[in-house]
């Protein structure tokens, strides 16, 4: 029986306080906080470079080790259209125009995913619920994960900050075979989460999206290059981006500084929303530009998860003002200072959490 959580109301000053001047900054400077010229540039760069990538290994014209480079970065061009185009164009945030955020959002579905899912999986369910167990399916990798406490733990947790970031490399293929048909077919996003269902229109979107990447990814392939070359091509490929998305996103909230909050007897979590987000989300490599640009700006996770409505491109500024704001109200802001980091920071995590 789904029995969805509450946030409690302790301290509205705060997030009002953060609202005000976030609102105020966009108004002093006569900006709208929708993405500009450069995300635009942005997605012109990756699109096209998918798709010369995509014709030169599908015509064959490298040499085996130019192919075997061209899939590996096919793979992590996928991976970036994901973090910049689908994720701003699925919250809304890429375009002041609905059309162009719906078309951005839509590569998700050629690249395998399903736009319509994915809103209420990632916008609805885990910016509401991060990090608490049975509301946030991004947490639920069990069983050869355990990323939590109020999961169950067995005998090889112990080991998974050894073998986890190999796992991790997996996530793209149970994505796009198993996890869509999973929440599909069962209507649930999480056990204590439901999916609304999906109008008429979106079921055919579903069947139609998923027969088109499959054609675009394996069947043109396999016709070209025949199913051996074609096989071991794919296995690199989705190899490639779920090792960089699943890294990316565990980065954000499976660190030592991120908690995850239990609601008490009546429902209720502890914190209010807005503090709820600061305590369960961490940024890392803000200062890199070449980190923000590649990962459309989820190394700012903290401001994302606060205001997920307003593009990346305005993260940097906005981070300035939120740590303001949390020092005058003596929240906690969690970031680690780089990649580097906060991958030490994950992989001593996992040890923690699967030793106890």
């Amino acid at each position: 029986m789904e029995n969805r959580s509450t946030f409690s109301q302790n301290r509205p000053e705060f997030s009002r306080e953060l609202r005000r001047r976030v609102d105020d900054y966009f108004r002093r400077n006569n900006i709208t906080p929708f993405g500009n010229w450069k995300i635009h540039v942005k997605a012109g760069v990756l699109l096209c470079s998918a798709l010369v990538i995509y014709l030169f290994l599908i015509f064959d014209v490298l040499p085996l080790w130019g192919a075997l480079v061209g899939t590996v970065l096919l793979g992590c061009t996928f991976a970036s259209i994901g973090f910049n185009l689908m994720h701003e164009g699925a919250h809304g945030s890429y375009s002041k125009y609905k059309w162009l955020n719906e078309f951005m959002a839509f590569t998700l579905n050629v690249m395998g995913g399903n736009a319509a899912i994915w809103k209420q999986k990632h916008n609805n369910a885990h910016h509401t619920y991060t990090n608490v167990q049975g509301h946030d399916s991004d947490i639920d990798i069990e069983p050869w994960i355990r990323s939590n406490k109020g999961q169950k733990r067995r005998w090889y947790h112990r080991y998974q900050h050894i073998y986890g970031l190999f796992l991790y490399s997996f996530t793209y293929l149970v994505w796009v075979f198993r996890q869509d048909f999973s929440k599909y077919f069962t209507g649930k996003i999480a056990e204590a989460y439901s999916m609304r269902k999906l109008p008429p229109g979106e079921h055919l979107v579903f069947w139609l999206s998923k027969l088109l990447h499959f054609m675009i990814i394996l069947v043109i392939p396999i016709l070209m290059l025949g199913w051996k070359e074609t096989l071991i091509g794919y296995i690199i490929f989705s190899l490639s981006v779920g090792f960089v998305l699943g890294i990316v996103f565990q980065l954000a909230h499976l660190v030592e500084e991120t908690e995850f909050p239990v609601a008490d007897a009546q429902g209720e979590i502890s914190n209010e929303w807005t503090i709820h987000q600061l305590e369960t989300t961490s940024n890392f490599s803000t200062r890199s530009k070449l980190m923000s640009c590649l990962l459309g700006g989820l190394n700012f996770q903290v401001e994302h998860h606060l205001f997920p409505k307003i593009s990346h491109v305005h993260y940097p500024a906005v981070s300035r003002l939120v740590k303001e704001v949390c020092m005058e109200y003596n929240v906690r802001y969690n970031e680690q200072p780089t990649l580097y980091s906060a991958l030490r920071s994950h992989l001593r995590y996992l040890r923690s959490v699967g030793n106890g």
